[in-house]
């Protein structure tokens, strides 16, 4: 488990999926460490970022318009985006393509998924949670609103990548004020992570600063929060 690492120094940020209330907490972080924003989502869900309208830079259209991204990304430090698996026209795998192939060189790029994504296939995962994601994705192929395929396969693209990426994976999200940064480690079933929880909050708090540390260069931390009992356990062994 890492707490922390070397910092990059990072000064304009786009957030990929700005609108979504993961997105909205990025917006919010980002601001508050005072880097200039810049927020993609598609033209119904701008009043979503109202609040932040005035701080910040603002393109509509879907994430994986390429032409979208090309412009949203230019100039920026670090590319933070919401890998959502919607539909099933390739909206993921599109999405993290523009990514890698438009963010300048040298950006920091971090992409948000959930815990069925393995990097290495050394994760462990239980036979409920592998029965949950199985019926997900059927229910998702059966209606063609969600495509969780399509999700690993923007991964592997990500993974196989040679820029600066961070996959940052989470597993059951709750609502609430922050607790803090969360916590990780290299793998699901490792006995930190035994709580699962992570307030959404933090899950953005973790993405945003994942930007600045060097040590989670081309990782895929798996988090939790740093509140729950797993990760006080492990605080209490360590300590």
């Amino acid at each position: 488990m890492q707490y922390g690492g070397e910092t990059m120094k990072i000064e304009k940020v786009c957030i990929v999926g700005a609108s979504g209330k993961l997105g909205q907490y990025m917006v919010q972080h980002a601001l508050d460490r005072g880097y200039k924003v810049v927020g993609v989502c598609r033209e119904e869900s701008i009043p979503k970022l109202d609040a932040y309208k005035d701080r910040m830079t603002i393109f509509s259209g879907q994430t994986n318009d390429r032409q979208v991204i090309e412009r949203a990304v230019k100039g920026c430090d670090g590319v933070l985006t919401v890998l959502v698996p919607w539909g099933m026209d390739k909206y993921s795998s599109g999405t993290a393509q523009a990514v890698l192939d438009f963010a300048q060189e040298g950006a920091r790029l971090c992409f948000s998924c959930g815990w069925h994504i393995t990097r290495d296939g050394k994760d462990i995962y239980s036979p409920l949670f592998l029965a949950q994601v199985k019926f997900s994705s059927w229910i998702g192929q059966l209606t063609r609103m969600v495509d969780l395929d399509d999700q690993v396969q923007a991964t592997r693209m990500i993974f196989d990548s040679d820029r600066l990426w961070t996959v940052v994976r989470a597993g059951d999200l709750e609502e609430g004020p922050s607790q803090g940064l969360p916590v990780w480690s290299e793998h699901v079933g490792d006995p930190v992570l035994a709580s699962k929880v992570t307030r959404r909050i933090d899950f953005a708090l973790f993405m945003v600063a994942a930007l600045e540390n060097e040590a989670l260069i081309q990782k895929a931390p798996a988090i939790v929060g740093c509140q729950t009992p797993s990760a006080l356990a492990y605080s209490q062994k360590e300590g």
